[in-house]
């Protein structure tokens, strides 16, 4: 892990579960410093009941960051405890599969703040402070849901194709300060949020099917991405959506 030169940096990772989970092991791994900031106890549990992991000192911090307010909290006290921040993962959402014609208010509502609005809230806070430091790193995640229409996805696509967007656009006003601001795009992935769904009669199959590589992907699979763009070997990469998906968006 040495090349990516990610030794001693200091890392924000946001959502502790199955993506964000691999993403604090991958840095550790790596040699950063890690704190993980989550709305659920259990998960933050989890991760700080791992031996290697709490060997390595990672910081867990309970928030609901659906807020302005509360994720300039989780950006400040995570770069407190680690002395400064050099690297941001965003990995938060979720998603609620029906028709547009059957997708209340409510649900719009939800899935646009967690998944996007809280994006801009924590690159916002991060970006003030990655910019007064002179460098850093941010890394969102993003989905083939921005690229391709899913039928019953609408809110999910809308706040991934946003976010898309929004890291283009932070890319544009802090590249010259030294933040690269990327994101990256996991097409069908096992992981808590896809679980249910997948787990009903012949989906998991009838998904693997739409796949060129043959199978779904895993968070492992996702996190070689992640490392590469956080790390200084991509300080040169900037404004990217990378496609994480064994080719779906080929087909």
């Amino acid at each position: 892990m040495n090349w990516l030169g990610l030794e001693g940096h200091r890392a924000l990772v946001m959502g502790a579960g199955g993506l964000g989970a691999a993403c604090v092991r991958g840095l550790v791994d790596a040699g950063a410093r890690v704190a993980v900031v989550d709305v659920d106890e259990a998960r933050l549990k989890a991760l700080g009941d791992d031996d290697a992991l709490a060997k390595a000192g990672v910081r867990i911090f309970p928030a609901d960051v659906t807020t302005s307010e509360a994720c300039e909290r989780a950006v400040t006290a995570a770069a407190g405890e680690l002395g400064g921040l050099d690297v941001l993962v965003h990995a938060v959402g979720t998603n609620d599969r029906r028709p547009v014609l059957d997708t209340p208010d409510e649900v719009w509502e939800r899935i646009i703040t967690l998944n996007l609005s809280s994006a801009f809230y924590a690159g916002r806070a991060a970006g003030r402070l990655m910019r007064e430091n002179g460098r850093g790193s941010m890394v969102f995640f993003s989905s083939v849901s921005s690229r391709l229409a899913h039928r019953h996805h609408a809110p999910y696509a809308a706040s991934k194709g946003g976010l898309d967007q929004l890291v283009r656009v932070m890319a544009r006003e802090w590249a010259a300060d030294g933040v690269t601001v990327n994101a990256v795009a996991p097409g069908y992935t096992e992981t808590e949020l896809t679980r249910e769904y997948l787990d009903r009669p012949g989906m998991r199959e009838e998904m693997a099917g739409l796949v060129p590589a043959g199978r779904l992907g895993t968070p492992e699979d996702v996190v070689g991405a992640v490392l590469y763009l956080a790390s200084r070997r991509a300080s040169f990469v900037t404004g990217q959506v990378l496609y994480v998906d064994g080719g779906r968006t080929l087909v």
